[in-house]
C-alpha cells in the first residue's frame, strides 16, 4: 500500500504536458492594441487646383460660337463675324487676343472656355464637328450652350 500513495506524489509532481497560452494570449492582445493605437490613421487627399490671386487665366472671357442653319447646311460665326470650319480655330484666338492682347496661346487653349450656341434645326453633326476641330486645335474648355425651355 505504501508503494500506491508514493506513485499518487509522483504523478502530481510532474510538470504539466501541455504549455498555457494564456499568458501569451494575453502578450499578444496588448501589442495588437498598442500597435493599433500608434499607427498613423489613414488620411484622406483631395486634390484641388485652386485660383492663384492675380491669376489672369481665370479673367478670359468666354466666347461664343454661334452654328446656324442655312439652306446650304450651317453657317459659322464667332463674335458675330462669320467664318469657315477650317478658319474656326484661327478666327476663335484671334477674337480673344483682340479682348486681351497680354494673353499667351498657351493659356488661351488651356484655360479659354469657348461655347457653342447652335441653333435648333442644325444638325447634331454639324455641331459635333464644330466641337471636335476647336478640341483638335488644343483648346481645351469647349461646351455646348443650352437655353432653358421656358426662356423663348
Amino acid at each position: 500500500m505504501a508503494s500506491s500513495g508514493g506513485e499518487r506524489v509522483r504523478a502530481s509532481m510532474q510538470p504539466a504536458a501541455e504549455p498555457n497560452v494564456i499568458p501569451f494570449i494575453d502578450v499578444l492582445l496588448v501589442l495588437l492594441i498598442i500597435f493599433m493605437v500608434t499607427a498613423p490613421k489613414p488620411t484622406v487627399d483631395l486634390r484641388l487646383d485652386l485660383p492663384r490671386m492675380g491669376s489672369g487665366a481665370s479673367l478670359i472671357e468666354p466666347t461664343i460660337v454661334e452654328v446656324r442653319d442655312d439652306p446650304t447646311g450651317y453657317r459659322l460665326f464667332v463674335g458675330g463675324v462669320e467664318t469657315t470650319l477650317d478658319m474656326l480655330a484661327r478666327k476663335t484666338l484671334e477674337h480673344i487676343l483682340a479682348a486681351d492682347p497680354e494673353l499667351e496661346r498657351n493659356d488661351i487653349l488651356a484655360d479659354g472656355r469657348v461655347f457653342i450656341r447652335a441653333d435648333l434645326d442644325v444638325a447634331y453633326q454639324n455641331v459635333v464637328s464644330v466641337t471636335d476641330t476647336l478640341q483638335v486645335e488644343g483648346f481645351q474648355k469647349v461646351s455646348i450652350a443650352a437655353q432653358n425651355a421656358d426662356a423663348e
